[in-house]
């Protein structure tokens, strides 16, 4: 099968990408939407019409952000609502008081190269956030996703390239720590879970792609000096609004009905590769593997039902 193509690229927004879609009666959920690329996901999706929730660690942060999308696209249809992903009492508790069916779940919120940090469930705090807490928080939604198909949208990053999810040590128990190994391997394990979603339930009517929104300075960055990795030429950091249009393109998009478990940059498929490439394209082949995927499953699986039962002693 060819790969997906549309007509957006490096330098579209995600107002251009949403032009002209319109998603009235359509119900989302965007993580970490308090700034940054999740505040411009939120934006576009409530600007074509969806009911949009924000769900933020900070509420007084999301009600901000609330207030400013309501002022630039006149939308009343934003709902903000507390979720800690480091946190599975908060994440299960926002599963369930979501009642209805969910259109657009994009799992946007993440931390980078933060300091050696290990949650209350000894987890390595990058590994938890970025994929522990929104595997917890998809599959406590699965209901709601299932009732009428959608989308799933996970954020990754081309930092999955530094690292593959190396299972017999994910929180870093026998390895020195390094703090992009540790990014790299949650990045991967976002590829990872959008293919075995899609593999669970895409016969529910559930797809979940993929992506590498590209490079640009938001909050992402405050564990580096507000400058990422400091190895991407200028020429290729976006603005956020630029940064948004992969999510939003793969949330709404007609060229990626029925798709999924596949990778994307700039809006447009990225090509498997087995070695790393340069510049901010490609997708390691062990991201997309699908024996990988299913392993992760079940690991995740075991970490979630574990840490309830630690809740519930």
């Amino acid at each position: 099968m060819s790969m997906i193509r549309s007509a957006f690229g490096f330098a579209s927004t995600a107002a251009e990408v949403v032009s002209g879609i319109d998603l009235t009666g359509r119900r989302a959920v965007v993580t970490g939407a308090s700034s940054g690329l999740g505040a411009e996901t939120a934006r576009a999706l409530a600007g074509a019409g969806a009911e949009v929730t924000l769900a933020v660690r900070d509420r007084a942060a999301g009600e901000r952000a609330a207030a400013d999308i309501h002022l630039t696209t006149g939308s009343d249809l934003l709902h903000v609502a507390q979720l800690d992903l480091t946190d599975l009492e908060s994440v299960h508790a926002f599963a369930a008081s979501w009642t209805g069916p969910l259109h657009i779940l994009v799992n946007n919120a993440g931390v980078m190269a933060s300091p050696e940090t290990y949650t209350a469930d000894g987890w390595e705090l990058q590994f938890a956030t970025n994929h522990v807490g929104h595997f917890a928080l998809t599959t406590g939604l699965h209901s709601a996703l299932a009732a009428e198909g959608a989308r799933i949208v996970a954020v990754s990053s081309k930092g999955h390239m530094t690292s593959p999810v190396v299972w017999d040590d994910l929180h870093f128990a026998f390895r020195p720590f390094d703090t992009w190994l540790a990014y790299g391997q949650s990045k991967t394990a976002n590829v990872l879970f959008a293919v075995e979603a899609t593999r669970r339930w895409a016969a529910e009517g559930i797809t979940a792609n993929a992506l590498m929104p590209g490079a640009i300075y938001t909050n992402l960055q405050r564990h580096t000096g507000g400058r990422g990795s400091g190895t991407v030429p200028p020429e290729l950091i976006k603005s956020v609004e630029q940064g948004a249009a992969t999510s939003v393109f793969l949330a709404t998009s007609p060229l990626v009905d029925g798709i999924g478990g596949h990778y994307f940059a700039d809006c447009q498929e990225q090509e498997v590769v087995d070695r790393r490439t340069p510049g901010l394209g490609g997708v390691a082949r062990y991201a997309v593997d699908p024996e990988g995927a299913q392993r992760l499953w079940e690991i995740s699986e075991k970490l979630v039902a574990g840490a309830a039962r630690e809740m519930a002693a």
